[in-house]
């Protein structure tokens, strides 16, 4: 799954518009719940900057995770702890091939609803 099916996934769920707010990140991508909260943000980064091996970038999304679920699912292919973020709430998706698209839209799907109530 890419981040052109994300968008699309999220127009039509969510009614999230893509907001670009970094010039020095140009493709980096953060996805706003309707009370102003980040739920996502995809973004490519440096292969090395996640310790993976090999040149070039990765295309990843962060989506916010429940503390409870996080340590098992960064033990899996394709997730890591959040990058840049906190790492006990949010984790990275590779949106490489490794992690199937259903899943992929669950977790952005419990991002969204885990910051629901949180207020602006």
């Amino acid at each position: 799954m890419d981040r052109k099916e994300i968008f699309e996934y999220v127009k039509k769920q969510y009614g999230t518009i893509p907001e670009y707010l970094w010039s020095s990140s140009p493709d980096s991508a953060v996805l706003r719940h309707k009370n102003g909260k980040w739920y996502a943000v995809i973004m490519n980064v440096e292969k090395t900057k996640l310790g993976l091996d090999g040149e070039g970038k990765i295309e990843i999304m962060d989506v916010k995770c429940d503390p409870e679920m996080t340590s098992m699912i960064i033990q899996t292919d394709g997730f890591l702890p959040g990058y840049h973020m906190n790492k006990q709430h949010w984790i990275t998706i590779f949106l490489d091939g490794r992690v199937e698209k259903a899943k992929i839209l669950d977790f952005l799907d419990m991002s969204y609803n885990l910051i629901d109530g949180i207020r602006k």
